[in-house]
């Protein structure tokens, strides 16, 4: 009887991520947002509580899916709309630019040298002075732009932090 319980609880649990994933779009399991990833982990542990615990109603974990996957487009539709919505996410933050370490920036950022060097071997960056910028997302993903020119749309919105902005 166990086993046929948690075979209902897998497709139960498949179907309603699929219908919810249709519903919400690609955006879904996106982290283009500081809060998609921890929802996207949250929705992660919920499907796993739902698939091995027996000891809970079989309803609690559509339900629980329903309300994340709602959070998560209320969220993103409050930064698209109210005026307070960009508080929602941290500011992208310069660790590098023009082949310079911004030392401050790796400081309150909590990044060592170390993370940022194997950022740059990662991302093929031969010379640190081809290197046009090196930016902290708000995702907490690492872009590092290098090559021999940057078009400054691509830098719009990027924070200094407590480094002083070159002149």
């Amino acid at each position: 009887m166990i086993v046929l319980d948690l075979l209902a609880r897998v497709a139960i649990s498949i179907v309603v991520i699929v219908a919810l994933v249709r519903l919400n779009g690609l955006r879904s399991f996106s982290k283009m947002a500081g809060f998609d990833f921890a929802l996207t982990v949250a929705i992660g542990s919920i499907l796993a509580f739902i698939m091995t615990s027996t000891s809970t109603p079989i309803w609690l974990g559509p339900v629980a899916l329903v309300f994340l996957f709602s959070l998560r487009h209320a969220l993103a539709r409050m930064r698209l709309w109210l005026p307070f919505g960009e508080s929602l996410d941290n500011a992208p933050v310069f660790l590098m630019y023009e082949g310079k370490v911004l030392e401050e920036n790796l400081a309150s950022e909590r990044v060592t040298r170390a993370e940022l060097t194997a950022k740059l071997r990662e991302a093929n960056a031969l010379e640190l002075s081809r290197v046009r910028a090196v930016v902290l997302e708000t995702t907490g993903d690492v872009s590092v732009l290098h090559g021999d020119a940057i078009d400054e749309a691509i830098l719009d919105g990027v924070s200094w932090g407590k480094a002083k902005q070159p002149a």
